[in-house]
């Protein structure tokens, strides 16, 4: 059945993909995931509001209050350019599917919605009163309805006001469906947080990245730079079981005290511990060669060299030969810091699909950022592995020369010797063909560096300016 779906107008290019990952997670368990989309009439593909074909209402609204980025899900009982003809449609929609909420044992409350303007309570009063035509029996409860309607208007305004352009005025009225839980955010908002690192995830991020990750109760969630747990919280909240790992055993074990650390994070909101926090490298994965398909996700922000670069064990002159392997005794093993040396973006992103490969389950997801620098010419590519495949791609951008996209990846095949070597082989193609401009030179000079001067007509100099749309909150 189709549905109205509204979205909040941010992260634009998240949106789709976040809703058929849920619709994957509550009702596609054997399709691929994929829904079918339509625009209302007149509206710009930017636009919040889109038509979506869900399988049933327990999935829409299943996935309305899970969503970060969905603002509710409607069945629509009439669309229209003004009140007389949105009268019309309504009156010829089915009573089979409108006299079952419209019963004198419900109660009811319509709200008044409007993308692009602000309205008076008077005038929010004036079209509720428009709607008299519709048979209600039930009473009005403000406080605590059980059907919900809403009167969704858009004016027809160009595009000078920061927003996608509409061309028509357009109305729409439906029964809620579904509509997520407005206190998430505020609640596990970074500013209230009792322990954080330079590059901790943003919290909504974070739960769009669990969204995609198909995060869900009983599951097993691994982090392999886990940082301060910002992935691991979102995670926990849906109720899966994690684990986290990061090199910098300061963190995962020290943090700044006994009251404020990563475990510290978990007790402030009431969840579960992980089940451990692991100091390890992800160049040199501490499980045992034979362990093979053990978690349901993988879920990440690797270093990429923006705010943070990436480590891993062996220190320059151990790895340059100048020094031999030592043995750390045992007296000083407790307080023990061992050394580290660069670890590039090329054999981090190797390593971390090699490790999705073989540790997830079959059909289990790794979800994860890759920088992009906007100005490449390059004909955009992303790392590949024969285990894997991708089925998602959100991009986010950041500045007039940096993006980075979420990549979310399924494990569709079993990991062999014959895959490693492949997978190897892969990697080294990508790196030489499409890596090398991250490779060569420093992301973060590349990043905050200023954009190459452009001379206008009189001779001063102006720096370049980006010829995307940019809406209010496009960029957030």
């Amino acid at each position: 059945m189709w549905y109205l779906c509204v979205f909040f107008h941010r992260l634009l290019d998240f949106r789709k993909p976040e809703v058929e990952s849920l619709a994957k997670l509550f009702g596609d368990d054997d399709g691929d995931g994929s829904l079918q989309w339509k625009l209302p009439q007149h509206h710009h593909p930017d636009s919040p509001f889109h038509l979506v074909n869900l399988p049933s209402e327990h999935v829409a609204r299943s996935i309305a209050r899970r969503s970060i980025l969905v603002k509710g899900i409607y069945e629509l009982w009439g669309e229209a350019s003004n009140y007389e003809e949105l009268e019309e449609a309504i009156k010829k929609y089915p009573d089979e599917r409108k006299l079952p909420f419209l019963s004198s044992d419900t109660t009811f409350k319509i709200n008044v919605d409007t993308f692009g303007k602000a309205i008076s309570f008077q005038e929010q009063t004036d079209r509720i009163r428009k709607m008299s035509y519709i048979p209600f029996k039930g009473r009005v409860n403000l406080k605590n309805p059980e059907q919900i309607f809403w009167i969704m208007e858009t004016d027809d305004y160009g595009s000078n006001n920061g927003l996608p352009p509409v061309i028509q005025r357009t109305v729409f009225f439906g029964r809620e469906v579904g509509a997520p839980d407005r206190k998430l955010i505020p609640t596990y908002q970074l500013k209230t947080r009792s322990y954080l690192g330079p590059t901790a995830m943003d919290a909504e991020m974070a739960f769009l990245m669990a969204n995609q990750g198909l995060v869900a109760s009983g599951k097993l969630v691994y982090d392999p730079f886990v940082g301060t747990g910002s992935i691991l919280i979102a995670a926990t909240h849906f109720g899966a079981m994690t684990m986290g790992a990061d090199i910098d055993i300061r963190v995962v074990r020290d943090g700044r005290g006994p009251n404020c650390n990563v475990w510290s994070n978990f007790k402030q909101y009431g969840l579960c511990s992980p089940i451990s926090l692991l100091r390890a490298d992800n160049n040199l994965p501490p499980w045992r060669p034979d362990l093979k398909e053990v978690f349901e996700a993988i879920i990440c922000d690797p270093p990429y060299g923006v705010r943070a670069g990436g480590r891993k064990s062996g220190g320059r002159k151990l790895l340059k030969g100048i020094v031999k392997p030592y043995i750390v005794p045992d007296d000083k093993r407790l307080g023990h810091i061992p050394s580290t040396a660069p670890y590039s973006l090329a054999e981090c992103l190797h390593d971390l699909l090699d490790l999705a490969a073989k540790m997830l389950v079959m059909g289990g997801r790794l979800v994860y950022f890759y920088p992009v620098l906007r100005d490449n010419t390059t004909e955009r590519q992303y790392p590949e592995h024969p285990c894997l495949k991708l089925v998602a791609i959100s991009e986010q951008i950041l500045s007039l020369r940096y993006s980075r996209v979420l990549l979310t990846m399924v494990k569709v095949g079993k990991y062999t010797e014959e895959i490693a070597l492949e997978a190897k082989a892969r990697h080294l193609e990508f790196k030489e063909n499409h890596l090398k401009w991250l490779e060569e030179g420093n992301l973060h000079s590349a990043v905050f560096s200023p954009a190459t001067p452009n001379l206008d007509v009189d001779g001063d100099s102006k720096l370049g300016k980006d010829a995307t749309p940019k809406y209010r909150g496009k960029y957030v």
